[in-house]
């Protein structure tokens, strides 16, 4: 761990579901209008995949792409070959690792916070994610339920604070 101050945000079903064919298995405005709000400013760590899969490049945010692929390179991003050099890309902004699951994991150990939106659902996914709130070390700050509509299910944001 370092003491830059580094947030992850995630987006989780019940099921540990993060991903299907590259989108999120749901749509909840409420979330993508608090993503957006988070990162406003911000620099976004993030994988080739998760970039792809972005609709295009975010406005006021820096795309910070971690890639194995030497060769690899897109109009708007940054590209990093490590974490430590996507950090380095980072630089004073604050930095936020916006996935995929395998990103998430690697920069998991360095996260002084969590932004989880957990979705009461169990819907159909290729990419999964274990539940930060069983991991040692993290601490529940703050929470925000929403009840479930006709179209869309319970969901609450969970910041989860890295324990001192």
């Amino acid at each position: 761990m370092t003491d830059r101050p580094l947030a992850m945000i995630i987006a989780r079903a019940a099921n540990g579901a993060i991903g299907k064919d590259g989108d999120l298995p749901w749509h909840l405005p409420a979330d993508l209008k608090r993503f957006k709000r988070l990162t406003m400013g911000g620099a976004m760590i993030m994988g080739r995949k998760t970039f792809d899969s972005l609709p295009g490049l975010l406005p006021g945010r820096r795309h910070i792409v971690l890639t194995r692929d030497a060769d690899w390179e897109a109009d708007g991003a940054e590209v990093a070959h490590d974490p430590d050099a996507a950090l380095a890309l980072a630089g004073q902004d604050p930095a936020w690792v916006i996935g995929g699951a395998e990103v998430f994991r690697v920069f998991l150990p360095r996260a002084t916070r969590i932004e989880l939106t957990h979705v009461a659902a169990t819907p159909d996914a290729d990419t999964f994610l274990d539940d930060p709130r069983d991991l040692d070390g993290w601490e529940e700050t703050a929470r925000e339920d929403h009840p479930a509509t006709e179209t869309r299910p319970a969901f609450a944001f969970v910041t989860l604070e890295r324990a001192r």
